[in-house]
């Protein structure tokens, strides 16, 4: 079942066969929700992660994980 929360999630993340591959990403970049994920699975923070990418807010954040639970 799809939450509210997690609809709204979703309307930050993109698919477009002609940026990244088609692969899911968030709106307005070529950050792909793998990557996200990826560096939060080795360790990152939030914080660290909006550090090292300013573009990315906390909300792009959670809309990747929460991307990637659907998904997975």
């Amino acid at each position: 079942m799809v939450q509210d929360s997690d609809e709204a999630h979703f309307d930050r993340i993109a698919v477009d066969a002609g940026i990244v591959g088609g692969r899911p990403r968030i709106v307005g970049t070529r950050m792909r929700v793998s990557d996200i994920v990826d560096m939060l699975a080795h360790g990152a923070t939030n914080a660290e992660i909006l550090a090292d990418y300013p573009y990315l807010t906390a909300e792009d954040i959670a809309a990747a994980v929460a991307y990637a639970a659907k998904s997975g």
